[in-house]
């Protein structure tokens, strides 16, 4: 068999197993022995189908990287909780507040500490596990 039948073999193996895992870097993986496959076909040397291969592969991943670091979203901006209503069940003495969310108990803190204790709270924000509670709704 020749060169390029051995390449495009692997490229087809690990687009399949990029098409069970999802992730892309398989695919970028593949590209690249596909790439050394078409260096093959061309009549280049070994040498320069494995660097052809091996230069698409590091940028490949580089770049999949990169754009992934850029779509990556803040996970307090994304949150679902942030302008919902809970249900107050008790104020600690230390100003921190009990409530319903959810259907289980939540710690909360108030943004501010003149809250009135009859107001209606809102999510503001979430840190950890515990709840950030504002009056106004966003």
């Amino acid at each position: 068999m020749a060169a390029y039948t051995y390449w495009f073999i692997l490229a087809l193996i690990l687009l399949g197993l990029e098409m069970m895992t999802g992730t892309f870097y398989m695919l970028v993986l593949s590209v690249a022995l596909a790439l050394g496959g078409v260096a093959a076909l061309a009549g280049l040397d070994l040498v320069w189908q494995i660097s052809l291969a091996g230069a698409a592969a590091v940028i490949g991943i580089l770049l999949l990287r990169r754009s992934r670091a850029i779509r990556t979203p803040d996970a307090n901006n994304d949150s679902f909780d942030i302008g919902q209503p809970v249900r107050v069940i008790a104020w600690e003495n230390d100003g921190s507040v009990r409530v319903q969310y959810r259907g289980a108990e939540w710690s909360a803190e108030t943004e501010q500490a003149d809250v009135p204790r009859d107001a209606p709270l809102y999510i503001r924000s979430v840190q950890g596990s515990k709840l950030i509670l504002t009056q106004q709704k966003s």
